[in-house]
């Protein structure tokens, strides 16, 4: 039975799509990925036919077919807003990351997704991962504090904003750049970790 990771924030701009892809073709090493494009931008499925190591699958429809797909893992991408179908996205994942840059509208975008989340009583399943970060910068403690109300688990791993990132669903993953693969190994042991 495939395990289902679930990339969700409402807010567009956090790297969702990015950190969906790296995470994917990390894992995509030793085991059988798929990537579910939700998004009706289709920014993943635009990339479909460059890439090998996994299978990205455009959204049609069908949210019961999803557990059926016959995968390892199941990564689904979802589109910057709060789509009605979330809820059943939320229930169905065994896993859901929510990625966020660290600023004050982030800290205020989050609160509406992390809220859904917790209606859903999945925030044991839920990891933030400070994504985007600049360099020489550090979280400011109002967005820990703002994150603490929900009791969710912040990621040990931040992911810097890097231009190997931003390359990289066009040169297949961050092997080029031993920082940036560091960051996403130690993101993918914590993600497999908390499927454990």
């Amino acid at each position: 039975m495939a395990k289902i990771i679930l990339i969700t924030h409402q807010k567009g701009g956090v790297g969702k799509s990015t950190l969906t892809f790296n995470l994917a073709q990390n894992i995509a090493s030793s085991a059988k990925v798929a990537v579910l494009d939700f998004d009706l931008q289709g920014s993943l499925s635009q990339l479909k036919e460059l890439v090998s190591d996994f299978e990205i699958i455009p959204y049609q429809g069908k949210l019961e077919s999803i557990p059926e797909l016959v995968y390892d893992f199941i990564f689904i991408d979802t589109p910057p807003y709060l789509s009605n179908h979330l809820p059943k996205l939320i229930a169905m994942a065994d896993l859901i990351i929510v990625p966020t840059k660290a600023g004050i509208l982030d800290l205020l975008a989050i609160k509406s997704t992390l809220s859904l989340i917790e209606q859903e009583q999945r925030t044991g399943d839920t990891i933030v991962v400070f994504n985007m970060i600049k360099p020489n910068t550090t979280l400011t403690l109002d967005i820990l504090i703002g994150l603490a109300e929900y009791d969710v688990k912040i990621a040990n791993t931040h992911i810097s904003d890097l231009v190997a990132f931003t390359r990289s669903v066009l040169l297949k993953g961050v092997t080029n750049d031993k920082n940036a693969q560091k960051q996403i190994d130690n993101l993918t042991t914590e993600v497999l970790t908390k499927l454990l």
